[in-house]
């Protein structure tokens, strides 16, 4: 029998991104945390767990030995939604089997992994279960099988979910372990968990094999960020659940009370927070308690900080694929909820919520509060050529009609076994790929493009962008939330710093900016030219005559209104 007090514990992520759940850097996961509260209620001392990141073990392999001498490897990990990411590269199948040949010790591996494995982490392929090597494999929650492996003395466990009691304590216990996280703490946002499950049943979808939707009260909640904050986490997202306006009710209708105790709980314990960003909202429950829904979008507006997004999953504006694939909303209907949820959100800080929605010249130079994002998904059972153009016609018609869209997410199905799509799997995907590439591209061109120019006008502020590449001579980066927006700023900056941006340029799902507010006594010429209406010859002539002693010394001449993006530092004089 194991003494758990004497247990040597290596925790591994290999980073997670479900339907309504996400955990690639700068996010943080649920799982790690829940997995060292699950520990440590079950008698792991603290000081015994060491958690590293997948991409942690590729650039430093001396840390590979924590793997070799664990007593117990858990490896998190599993990718049921194809995705790109910047900040780290999910673990492909073939480390994680490194992982478990590695270790010595006892390795289990749990979290969405459970659902099924792909020859690589992308859309229009096929997936299947694959224990990879390990001892255990959780086939339930496996924070639980982490509980109940350690009670066991690492025997064995019965695959089982946890129940609300159990993860609320877990929650709290396990929010030490972000202290070991790379980014902690500067650059890491916390994924929180209202709900699991869904009250729908799509066809492509993992989130119903959790079940029926089941809630976590506000106060466990509350405390959870009572506990990270306490570990110095001041970014966080509720993000893990399949409809946030459905929280603390019945599953499908909105209870706003719950919303309000939610986000007010949150704000009293954490009010130094700097991130407040929500994921998954059901344009459904809009549409069909609209009054009620009105009310939850308000509270969440008035908590949360700018540039918000809220998922849509419209996955089809074609009928014939909503039909086949059971899903649950109408393009029309989703048009409704866009126009509600820019009504009641689109507003942005320092004017009324009433103007809302807000765009163009007169609008302040800041993010909307709250925007709906659009989920389109391919590859479903059904589609046709038309379905691109049905789509295409929708997203025309949200920007025509003079709403807004924080972000369009086009992507191609993968198919898990215990959902619907697995019979069809992949094969319409493939069929379609190149018709799929040249709407792709369309969407970006027409759509994406000008959309974005309308939500973050040129001027507008973004502030603390986290300096994270270099690339054709310019230094990229984002704030922390959700869906941010990439941001190129000209010249090579140290990363890791975190600067406030003005916007000057858009691309499709990108824009350029220049630090906010640039010295025009210390610009350079690659900051000065990518202001709107500074050319070569401008710029040329602000540095030969630097220093002013304002904006207006400049006497630029530029239609822009350049107190927007620049400013000039006090001159020192001389003793």
């Amino acid at each position: 029998m194991t003494d758990p007090e004497t247990l040597s514990v290596t925790i591994v992520d290999g980073y997670v991104d479900e339907p309504a759940h996400f955990g690639v850097p700068p996010y943080i996961s649920t799982y790690p945390r829940y997995a060292a509260g699950a520990l440590v209620d079950a008698g792991v001392p603290h000081e015994r767990i060491t958690y590293h990141t997948i991409d942690r073990l590729r650039d430093e392999p001396d840390y590979w030995r924590d793997v070799d001498e664990a007593d117990l490897l858990i490896y998190l990990g599993g990718m049921t939604v194809p995705g790109k990411y910047v900040g780290g590269t999910p673990a492909e199948p073939d480390e994680v089997r490194k992982l478990a040949w590695t270790a010595n010790g006892t390795s289990l591996m749990g979290g969405p992994v459970k659902f099924g494995v792909g020859d690589e982490n992308a859309g229009a392929t096929e997936t299947e279960r694959q224990d990879l090597d390990f001892d255990f494999v959780a086939k339930g929650d496996v924070e639980a099988a982490v509980y109940d492996l350690v009670e066991s003395g690492l025997e064995g466990f019965n695959n089982r979910m946890r129940d609300i009691d159990e993860v609320s304590r877990w929650a709290r216990e396990g929010a030490f372990i972000v202290d070991q996280h790379p980014n902690h703490p500067e650059y890491l946002i916390a994924e929180l968990e209202t709900s699991r499950g869904c009250a729908y049943r799509c066809s492509f979808c993992t989130e119903p094999l959790y079940g029926n939707p089941s809630f976590r009260p506000p106060p466990t909640v509350v405390g959870e960020v009572d506990a990270l904050s306490d570990h110095g986490v001041k970014h966080f997202r509720i993000g893990r659940q399949a409809d946030i306006l459905a929280y603390g009710g019945d599953g499908e209708a909105p209870n706003p009370d719950a919303l309000r105790q939610l986000y007010s709980g949150i704000r009293e314990v954490a009010p130094d927070l700097e991130t407040l960003h929500l994921d998954n909202m059901n344009p459904i429950t809009i549409v069909e308690w609209p009054e009620q829904s009105r009310e939850g979008i308000r509270i969440i507006a008035e908590h949360n900080t700018p540039g918000d997004t809220a998922a849509f999953g419209l996955e089809s504006a074609d009928p014939v694929v909503q039909e086949e694939n059971n899903l649950n909303v109408t393009a029309e209907e989703c048009f409704e909820a866009v126009r509600i949820v820019n009504e009641e959100a689109g507003w942005r800080p320092g004017e009324d919520p009433e103007d809302a929605p807000t765009f163009g010249d007169d609008a302040p130079r800041r993010l909307p509060k709250l925007l709906p994002g659009i989920n389109l998904l391919h590859g479903l059972k059904g589609e046709r050529e038309e379905t691109y153009e049905r789509n295409r016609a929708f997203l025309q018609r949200v920007y025509d009609e003079g709403y807004m869209l924080r972000r369009i997410n086009i992507r191609q199905v993968m198919a898990f076994d215990g959902t619907d799509m697995s019979d069809t799997g992949a094969e319409i995907a493939n069929e379609h790929k190149q018709l799929f590439k040249r709407y792709k591209k369309q969407v970006r061109e027409e759509i994406d493009n000008p959309m974005l120019e309308r939500v973050a006008p040129p001027g507008t502020v973004l502030p603390d962008v986290h300096l994270e590449y270099h690339q054709d001579g310019k230094t990229f980066g984002r704030q922390l939330g959700t869906y941010p927006l990439l941001v190129g700023i000209p010249g090579e900056r140290r990363l890791g710093e975190t600067v406030d941006v003005a916007i000057v340029d858009h691309g499709y799902r990108s824009v350029t900016g220049v630090p906010y507010p640039l010295d025009l006594n210390a610009a350079s010429m690659n900051e000065l030219t990518a202001i709107p209406g500074i050319g070569d010859s401008t710029a040329g002539d602000i540095v030969v005559n630097r220093p002013y002693e304002s904006v207006t010394d400049a006497d630029l001449g530029t239609e822009f209104d350049l107190s927007r993006f620049v400013t000039t530092r006090p001159l020192e004089t001389a003793d």
